[in-house]
């Protein structure tokens, strides 16, 4: 491969030659990027017709104009992000964009003047700009604290200039290219090759913002290198970001979060491609990978909002403008009307062509529900770097979903929580992950940056659902060993009966390895299915295992007695997350099976577990986060954490029931106590037997082997009798 300073000598002069307008790759008019000519005619003839569109282009237009009454605003770059410059050319670049289209649907002339305004402003500050005053860590942009938002600008912006450059005198066009595009566009690579040879968001973002930069001024070679890398050769750029970044099932390595904001780049970028060069078939490529990924980021939701693993913001949701965008160009391809549902649950209409697609079969009454999966998730670019299951029972936003959380790391922004899971139930997450330590674009909070407990707490193995040895995070929290491991996916089914996931974690600590099976489990005699969860950890060495279960709702009662701490509570570690956990009780256990229950709005949970291990010292510890944060920049939440010291060998077993009805209204409670009256556990040559007695006299037996033979017989003396089953698996209620 060429070296950087090779790259940056042989492009230079072609990426700064502005080609004449005129001269576009597929010789396509204007606009010919996400909006077409045939789109702004049939937009402009109908768009009043559907009330979905009509709503969202007036109340977009309404707010454009209110914005405009300002004038042109463009500071010089000044703050970080959340910071008033940082947010006023965030608000230009939305305004450019939006003033392009409404010039073109509605031929007013006021939206051209404005675009051109702003655009014109920007030509003439931004050549005599250096590195931003306020700069991120990494990758520092101009306009912004980092390249990223420059990207992000240009992406936004090349749309508005794509739909007013036929009304631009040839002067002004010239002032622009040549004053802001091209030399942001050769910002972005030539003089960034280190995020822009990038697999990785903020690599995409950068080759879709030179890509489509290169359509509209008709600039092959920009098209060129955001295509296929700096040097041209395949091994960077877009396609090789499209290899790699999704799995075959079009999950994103760096979670859900990532996935939706590296969505609008991915599909804008495409769509500009389709458009320009129809012939590359950039919607069907590997497979139709980029419509699999609009549909994985719906199915990574539960009412509405995107699971938080990995660096996530927990506010963001599928009505997300990134995803709405992307439907609706997925909705135009494949006539799929269950993407109806997700559309009119957004509330948001893309105002393109395709959007008008969307508000017309939507108010044709077109909408058919979509179908949430149960699914296994791949991860890595062959789908064999681990997985991320949900399984799924019930319908509308209150059904059960259970995540089991068996990825590889996910990069820079991934957590050090492998085997981790989180449960939803009635609308809210009942088994919770924290996601990012962030308050985005909220200056007061380090300046919206990720915040230092981000480290120090949310990437901690404490702080999720998963097994810590001897207080200390997986992979000992270095990323670079975390990216070169990943889970063994050892079963995943999903039945009528049962939904199992099953994996292994062999590299997160030295000389332990840790097995663990999720089941989500229908029992007829009661009216929620239940969670049984079974995890088997063995180590070299003598050593302390701590399971944490962070839980959302109020705690009611535990059957085990707690000690009281005189309400002096003290810090439960000293590093590795442990130093933000204040301890508040303490509790011995034995070998039976013991239960906390809790509620949440108008439902209770039970947490009923057993330990199986030969070590003699067992506890519950109730801890909760808050210690060590000065700056009160971590939520208040709780966390019970089993904790089995001087072990070899462990067995974690536990069973989570949802269950009764609290009515706050009319003063009444029923079922608020819990359906489970013990939970046993055998294991025997390397298999598990977990018995869950109901009080009703029933009980369910789940047997694992860990054996995916389907024919093979297996056997374990569970008490007075042999459990027999076949296979990985087998789960069985026996009525009374």
């Amino acid at each position: 491969m060429l070296s950087v300073n090779t790259i940056k000598n042989t492009l230079l002069a072609a990426v700064l030659v502005a080609v004449p307008a005129t001269a576009q790759v597929s010789g396509n008019g204007h606009p010919n990027l996400i909006v077409t000519e045939q789109d702004v005619a049939s937009i402009a003839a109908s768009w009043q017709s559907y009330d979905a569109y009509a709503e969202q282009l007036n109340a977009d237009r309404a707010n454009l104009d209110a914005f405009m009454a300002d004038g042109i605003v463009v500071p010089m770059p000044k703050d970080a992000g959340g910071g008033y410059t940082h947010e006023q050319h965030k608000r230009n670049y939305k305004a450019i964009r939006n003033a392009g289209f409404l010039y073109q649907v509605t031929g007013d002339e006021k939206y051209l003047t404005f675009a051109k305004g702003l655009l014109l402003a920007y030509a003439k500050m931004y050549p005599s700009l250096g590195e931003h005053p306020n700069r991120k860590e990494q990758s520092p942009g101009r306009l912004f604290w980092q390249s990223l938002n420059e990207a992000v600008w240009l992406v936004y912006s090349i749309q508005g200039y794509d739909a007013i450059i036929d009304g631009l005198t040839a002067e002004e066009k010239q002032e622009i290219e040549s004053g802001v595009f091209l030399p942001m566009a050769k910002f972005l690579s030539v003089e960034s090759p280190e995020t822009f040879n990038k697999i990785h968001n903020h690599g995409t973002w950068a080759v879709a913002a030179v890509g489509m930069t290169g359509y509209v001024l008709g600039n092959d070679e920009l098209v060129e290198i955001s295509l296929m890398g700096l040097d041209k050769t395949g091994k960077a750029g877009f396609m090789k970001q499209l290899d790699k970044l999704f799995s075959p099932d079009g999950y994103y390595t760096e979670g859900p979060y990532y996935q939706r904001y590296a969505l609008m780049p991915f599909i804008w970028f495409a769509k500009a491609i389709e458009t320009n060069e129809p012939e590359r078939k950039i919607f069907e490529y590997r497979n139709n990978i980029l419509l699999k990924a609009v549909y994985t980021t719906i199915d990574l939701s539960y009412a509405g909002y995107f699971f938080p693993i990995n660096d996530a913001l927990k506010d963001k949701g599928i009505d997300t403008v990134e995803l709405v965008h992307a439907l609706a160009i997925a909705y135009s391809i494949t006539g799929d009307n269950t993407l109806l549902d997700i559309a009119q649950e957004q509330g948001r209409i893309s105002l393109t062509g395709d959007g008008l697609k969307v508000a017309k079969s939507i108010g044709e009454g077109l909408t058919q529900p979509y179908s949430y999966r149960s699914i296994l998730l791949g991860d890595g670019a062959d789908g064999d770097q681990g997985a991320l299951s949900i399984h799924r029972l019930g319908e509308g936003h209150n059904h059960m979903a259970l995540v089991a959380k068996n990825t590889s790391q996910g990069m820079g922004h991934g957590h050090f929580d492998k085997l981790n899971w989180l449960l939803y139930d009635n609308g809210n997450e009942i088994v919770t992950d924290y996601g990012a330590a962030r308050y985005l674009n909220v200056e007061a909070k380090y300046g919206g940056h990720y915040l230092a407990e981000n480290n120090t707490w949310a990437k901690q193995t404490i702080a999720h659902n998963t097994l810590v040895v001897n207080e200390q995070s997986h992979f000992y929290g270095d990323v670079t060993t975390a990216d070169l491991h990943h889970p063994e996916v050892l079963s995943f089914y999903s039945g009528e009966d049962y939904q199992l996931s099953s994996a292994k974690e062999a590299n997160a600590y030295d000389g332990v390895e840790f097995v663990r099976s999720m089941l989500l489990v229908n029992v007829p005699s009661l009216e929620h299915p239940i969670v049984v969860d079974v995890l088997n950890v063995s180590a070299d060495k003598a050593s302390t295992f701590d399971l944490p279960l962070h839980f959302n709702g109020q705690i009611i009662d535990f059957s085990f007695k707690v000690k009281d701490n005189k309400n002096v509570m003290k810090m439960l570690g000293k590093r590795n997350g442990y130093q933000h956990l204040w301890l508040r009780n303490t509790a011995p256990v034995g070998d039976a099976s013991e239960r906390a229950t809790w509620i949440l709005d108008d439902r209770f949970y039970s947490y009923a577990f057993v330990t199986s291990t030969p070590s003699k010292k067992q506890n519950v510890l109730i801890a909760e986060l808050g210690a060590n944060d000065p700056n009160y920049n971590l939520r208040q939440q709780q966390v019970l954490i089993r904790r089995v010291e001087k072990a070899k060998q462990a067995s974690f077993v536990s069973v989570l029931e949802p269950h009764g009805k609290y009515d706050g209204s009319l003063e009444t409670t029923s079922g608020a106590y819990s359906n489970v009256k013990s939970v046993k556990h055998v294991s025997e040559n390397g298999k598990d037997v977990v018995v869950v007695d109901l009080k009703d006299g029933s009980n369910v037996v789940v047997a694992l082997s860990y054996n995916a033979n389907s024919e093979q017989v297996h056997k374990v003396n569970a008490g007075e009798e042999a459990i027999e089953w076949k296979g990985f698996s087998s789960v069985v209620v026996r009525r009374k």
